[in-house]
């Protein structure tokens, strides 16, 4: 009986093992061809973007480069089944300065494009774009000084028809007024949405110009939300807590 029952066991033992690998290859495969969950730690992208939200990140939307498989080990250059991002997608990128941060912003300029602020105002190849002000944003701490600050809030359309908010904090910020910057070929200009607030593209010293391969992918839902301060393992504060209109909505 007892030898019976040790082999029970073992056999029992064995096939948890086998299960619980399989379920680690499933998911392995997963956060590398198709999603990957990141969260949002800073306002770089407020309103379009919340402190505290967790959201997918599609890896199949460009393609794959070495950057896309867990720990990045240098297996290949360039990107496998690659498509080039459009104007006016949200990625996330390894930062070019530092391969082990990742950064989320939105696209702006393509290679070859001639990227510069006026008085605030975003040009693409020497034109303006589009932009309406809008009412004013509340709330969330956009700027950093305020938690309930009143911001100047403006929807911006792209030359390709993208249309989306952003913040404006001061009317005369250090990046509102630049030189113009040329994208190089395979590099990609990158922009927060609290204009402001946000280290990008504009700033070449801490990103700069980014190239194309150390594209993650593009943000595509927000699956849970919560507020700023708050963390998401205190289930208990969940009622109060939680953005509830947010989750499961599309990024744009």
């Amino acid at each position: 009986m007892s030898v019976t029952s040790g082999t029970k066991s073992e056999s029992g033992f064995g096939e948890t093992v086998r299960v619980v690998i399989h379920a680690l290859l499933i998911a392995l495969v997963i956060r590398t061809f198709l999603f990957q969950p990141f969260n949002i730690p800073s306002g770089s992208m407020k309103a379009t973007l919340l402190v505290g939200d967790y959201l997918f990140v599609s890896k199949y939307s460009y393609g794959y480069s070495h950057y896309s498989i867990p720990l990045s080990p240098p297996l290949f250059s360039g990107r496998i089944f690659g498509s080039d991002p459009a104007r006016g997608d949200i990625v996330v990128f390894r930062l070019p300065k530092d391969d082990s941060t990742d950064y989320i912003k939105r696209v702006i300029g393509l290679p070859g494009d001639r990227v510069q602020m006026k008085e605030g105002l975003l040009y693409i190849n020497d034109m303006p774009v589009k932009r309406e002000r809008l009412s004013d944003f509340v709330g969330e701490d956009p700027c950093g000084s305020d938690a309930n600050a009143r911001v100047k809030r403006w929807r911006e359309t792209l030359p390709n028809g993208v249309s989306y908010e952003t913040l404006d904090c001061v009317d005369v910020g250090f990046y509102d007024n630049t030189n113009v910057y040329t994208v190089p070929a395979g590099h990609f200009f990158m922009m927060g949405d609290n204009r402001d607030n946000s280290t990008d593209s504009r700033v070449l010293s801490a990103v700069g110009y980014v190239p194309y391969q150390n594209i993650i992918g593009r943000a595509q839902m927000i699956f849970f939300s919560i507020a700023e301060g708050e963390h998401a393992w205190m289930f208990w504060r969940w009622p109060t807590a939680v953005r509830w209109n947010r989750l499961f909505t599309i990024v744009r």
